[in-house]
């Protein structure tokens, strides 16, 4: 399990709600200049959003404790503004017409950017939420980013990084060294719920459950164990997660095909590191839930291609008779 993460800054409600500020002031001022008569006029409020929002991020905690809420007010009260701007801009273009079909285009696709007021209205929300009322907004209704609002908050126990934001992946792999099974996963579901559809999905693609299963021990649980025996497992190689063992599961966890299954799972770690330094799987560049999909089947894909070409490469050199010394 690894998350990809997105290219996004690191989000707070700040940089939120100057986000916010920028993209609708500069979608409003493009849709300005194709039809000017349409669009009220109003007054540039990046700048004032901006000084705000570098404020806050310099202060230290002492001055935290004193100005934030007051800071804070004062831009949020700037980004309804901006909101407010926004949507008379909507009711003002609804039926404006483009003096070439190009600009027309222009207007349409301008008009569904500004779909960035709902995102905005969220932002605002859980900004006034959190800093002016005090509440603690649960991480499933937070908004990351208004240009990626599908990213999720990762917490892997990581001590390097704590925090991520992205999407955790779901990685299965073959003893010829194939990724037989990939999902994107939505939030920051615990690894050990995923035995049982890894081994469903194993059973329709082979016909049958796998004779060794190893994951590491953030997939154990008495009824993953259970899982396992029913399926039929010859080795499931999964260590027990806390708790004191008994002399039964000692004894299993020191057998040699227990610890061969979890040297092959260790040779999963270098699978993984290849995919995402190799194969590009680190950092999402792409935009939106669909084309991050596509971005994760493609390095998948991409590795078992060249890992089918190796296969290939072995059988035919072993087929190759040695030549004879003279």
């Amino acid at each position: 399990m690894r998350c990809t993460a997105l290219d996004i800054h690191w989000p707070t409600d700040a940089t939120l709600l100057w986000d916010t500020v920028r993209v609708l002031s500069r979608l409003i001022g493009r849709l300005r200049a194709i039809v000017p008569k349409d669009v009220p006029g109003f007054p540039n409020r990046k700048r004032a959003a901006r000084k705000r929002m570098q404020k806050l991020q310099r202060m230290t905690a002492a001055q935290r404790e004193s100005q934030q809420v007051r800071i804070y007010r004062q831009l949020l009260a700037i980004t309804q503004e901006v909101l407010a701007n926004a949507r008379r801009t909507l009711e003002g273009t609804a039926r404006s017409r483009a003096k070439t079909p190009t600009d027309a285009l222009t207007i349409e696709e301008l008009r569904k950017d500004l779909d960035y007021c709902s995102l905005g209205d969220r932002v605002a929300d859980q900004a006034r939420r959190r800093i002016l009322d005090g509440e603690q907004v649960p991480a499933s209704e937070k908004l990351y980013s208004i240009f990626e609002p599908h990213t999720d908050l990762i917490k892997r126990g990581k001590i390097n990084k704590p925090i991520e934001f992205g999407h955790k992946i779901f990685l299965a792999e073959s003893a010829h060294g194939l990724i037989t099974q990939y999902r994107v996963l939505n939030g920051n579901p615990s690894d050990e719920d995923h035995v049982m559809p890894s081994l469903r999905s194993h059973r329709q693609t082979f016909g049958s459950a796998p004779e060794v299963f190893a994951t590491d021990r953030g997939f154990d649980s008495t009824d993953n164990q259970k899982t396992c025996r029913k399926a039929g497992i010859r080795c499931a190689s999964i260590p027990q997660r806390g708790g004191s063992k008994t002399a039964e599961r000692q004894a299993f966890e020191k057998s040699p095909d227990f610890k061969k299954a979890q040297r092959f799972r260790a040779s999963i770690e270098g699978r993984i590191s290849v995919l995402f330094r190799g194969r590009g799987m680190k950092r999402c560049l792409a935009r939106g839930k669909q084309r991050f999909c596509v971005f994760v089947g493609v390095a998948v894909l991409a590795n078992n291609l060249i890992k089918i070409a190796e296969l290939l490469i072995r059988r035919d050199n072993k087929k190759k008779p040695r030549s004879r010394a003279a």
